[in-house]
């Protein structure tokens, strides 16, 4: 994304017509655009990793080096690619195809498709900071002091910061926390007077005790307040027009 918050294209082609067409509706839909004729100087582009969507004409010459290139790369998050072709055909890869002519009709139409997967993605990786100290107990009913650092729709990331013995004593401990172990806490969310429960299984861990989770359980009603405070807190800007 942009720093604006907008959801950032690399439109790939020289044909005119798919540009001129592409870049009105791109901007209907807020994203931001790069043009960038060339293919074999797109990959420049990308290196930053910034890109959102990648509009690419499968007729501008070396199309298929930059689409290897996409698919070859280590970007941890790939964007979303939107081919513009000229024929009807199935690429590994590429989430919607685009025939030409290109309309108005035609391109909002895929564009929208390419959209929703944008806003889920940005939606399932955009996690918020918390800091919030918790108690977490594991299979075993021991009490592990963590602290919460962040949450989104995706899990939350933790950190290990007390072990709290049987007998009431906290001890200090910079052990990992075992990957897969399933740990349960209530976290107050900022803003909100209640808690939370969350059950959470431990996917990676890192040094000093930090560790990613996914969600195992999290009640409906406590879910729903969750998404709710989510949704309050995603800064992008919307299209404008209906989607």
């Amino acid at each position: 994304m942009t720093p604006e918050m907008a959801f950032e294209c690399l439109l790939v082609s020289h044909d005119p017509a798919v540009f001129s067409t592409m870049d009105r509706i791109l901007q209907d839909f807020s994203i931001h655009t790069n043009v960038c004729p060339n293919p074999s100087k797109a990959a420049n582009l990308l290196a930053d990793g910034s890109t959102d969507l990648i509009v690419i004409d499968l007729e501008s010459e070396h199309s298929s080096e930059l689409m290897h290139q996409i698919f070859e790369s280590g970007m941890r998050l790939k964007p979303t690619i939107l081919a513009v072709s000229a024929v009807d055909c199935v690429i590994p890869g590429v989430h919607v195809i685009l025939r030409k002519p290109v309309t108005p009709e035609s391109g909002a139409k895929s564009l929208k498709v390419a959209y929703t997967r944008m806003l889920r993605d940005y939606r399932k990786h955009t996690r918020f900071a918390l800091m919030t100290p918790v108690l977490a107990t594991d299979k075993n009913n021991q009490i592990i002091s963590l602290i919460v650092t962040n949450i989104g729709e995706g899990g939350v990331g933790l950190t290990t910061n007390i072990n709290i013995g049987e007998d009431g004593v906290g001890l200090t401990t910079n052990e990992k926390l075992p990957i897969g172990s399933i740990l349960s806490f209530r976290v107050p969310l900022p803003g909100l007077r209640s808690e939370i429960y969350i059950q959470a299984r431990v996917l990676w861990t890192r040094q000093y005790g930090a560790a990613g989770c996914e969600f195992v359980r999290i009640p409906p009603g406590d879910l729903q307040v969750l998404h709710a405070w989510l949704e309050s807190r995603y800064r992008f800007k919307k299209p404008l027009i209906p989607v």
